[in-house]
């Protein structure tokens, strides 16, 4: 899970924000992740404080130093400490997604295979998690800058698979504090 932005669009740590459950909009994604995956790697801002964000023991953290250099920094970072093991796929999470439903992370989960890229779409819009087969992490590798894995995904575009949801927890990322104001009550 990507978690070391800069949040300039927000205005402050939107990491931090609460939402109508009490919880802060970290925790909330954090916990979403956690249930569908059993198993979690958040890349935080070198400085952090895990436990001052609410990040929950057994959540593996790396913090990056190269944060500021843009989201690929954190993503090639997170895809580093994972080729150590043994998954088949990585599931790119944003930490400002936390209306994720459990179902589609399940669904996300199940299509998932070393050969392809999963992208869930809701109403015909590209969405996250993606997940991105152990084929794929070579070039998840050679990004930079403020990019994500969107060039990655147009490389292999017949290697993706496209999952249909009704989650449109998959669209909707808090980039600005108005977003909040939009967000069910039990988020």
């Amino acid at each position: 899970m990507l978690a070391a932005g800069s949040s300039q669009r927000f205005g402050s740590d939107k990491r931090r924000a609460p939402l109508a459950s009490g919880q802060s909009l970290l925790q909330t994604a954090v916990e979403r992740a956690l249930s569908a995956f059993g198993q979690l790697t958040l890349v935080l801002r070198e400085g952090d404080d895990p436990l001052a964000l609410g990040v929950p023991e057994g959540v593996d953290v790396l913090f990056n130093p190269h944060s500021a250099q843009g989201m690929a920094s954190s993503l090639v970072l997170g895809v580093q400490h994972l080729q150590q093991g043994g998954a088949a796929s990585v599931a790119v999470l944003l930490a400002d997604m936390p209306c994720l439903q459990d179902s589609t992370l399940q669904a996300l989960i199940a299509a998932s295979d070393s050969g392809l890229i999963v992208q869930p779409h809701w109403q015909g819009q590209a969405g996250h998690p993606v997940l991105f087969g152990r084929r794929f992490w070579p070039q998840l590798l050679a990004l930079q800058g403020d990019v994500g894995a969107r060039a990655v995904v147009r490389a292999h575009a017949d290697c993706v698979k496209v999952l249909a949801v009704a989650d449109a927890g998959v669209c909707l990322d808090v980039d600005e504090p108005a977003v909040l104001a939009t967000l069910t009550p039990s988020i």
